[in-house]
């Protein structure tokens, strides 16, 4: 540990440090204040500086799950400064791409998530700090719809949060199914699954009646759109 009058906030990184990996080994069943200290080679006595209880470090955990998962890789934000998919539909089906787990990394994310559940669901301040965690992503999905509604690629007569809210709900469905049957959804299944809700989002526009003068619109083609290639991109499938 970083001696006490070293400074307050490295300090708090390593214990954030301690906490992350006993929650990546042992989940957040074993995540315990003695846990985290036999781990960081301290006291608890230390760490009740930072937790004084063990409601407070499971909240810190959360906090620490979320912060990590936004910080990563993603394709919507690329680590190496290319360029991130075009706004619209590509950029819709690159988000949701990394919520997945596509492989080890983001399968080892996800079930860190799943087992938050239940920590979460068992008091209302962390219930209700989690519900924001996922209202925010869902802001976000709903930003990406609305471009894809005003580039004609989503049907504008729909409400742009239902839909984001849809497709949040459908991928979260499917990190689960995938999480408890790998060998059934296996990544290309994923995508595959994943390009046929989104085709079928953007099959609406294709089939409502044309504006008068227009000979009609098409669906989303190429790489970027559901039509285009099911395979995930970047080493980050989360």
């Amino acid at each position: 540990m970083t001696p006490a009058r070293g400074d307050h906030d490295a300090r708090r990184l390593e214990v954030s440090e301690g906490v992350w990996r006993v929650l990546s080994t042992r989940g957040f069943e074993g995540l315990t204040l003695r846990a985290v200290a036999a781990e960081l080679g301290a006291s608890t006595g230390l760490l009740t500086h930072y937790f004084p209880n063990k409601r407070a470090l499971l909240g810190h955990a959360l906090e620490e799950l979320d912060r990590r998962s936004l910080s990563r890789p993603r394709r919507t934000a690329p680590a190496d400064g290319t360029p991130p998919p075009p706004a619209g539909l590509a950029r819709l089906r690159a988000a949701l791409l990394d919520v997945l787990p596509l492989d080890e990394a983001a399968v080892a994310g996800n079930r860190i998530w799943v087992g938050s559940w239940d920590v979460a669901l068992a008091d209302a301040e962390l219930t209700a700090a989690h519900a924001g965690r996922y209202g925010r992503s869902r802001e976000a999905l709903t930003g990406h719809v609305a471009d894809a509604q005003r580039l004609g690629e989503l049907p504008a007569g729909t409400d742009a949060a239902e839909l984001a809210a849809g497709a949040q709900a459908f991928v979260l469905g499917l990190v689960v199914q995938a999480l408890f049957s790998p060998g059934e959804f296996p990544p290309e299944r994923q995508v595959a699954l994943l390009d046929a809700h989104l085709a079928g989002l953007a099959g609406r526009v294709a089939q409502s009646p044309a504006p008068s003068g227009s000979s009609g619109s098409s669906g989303p083609s190429g790489p970027s759109g559901p039509s285009g290639p099911c395979r995930p991109s970047g080493p980050d499938g989360d």
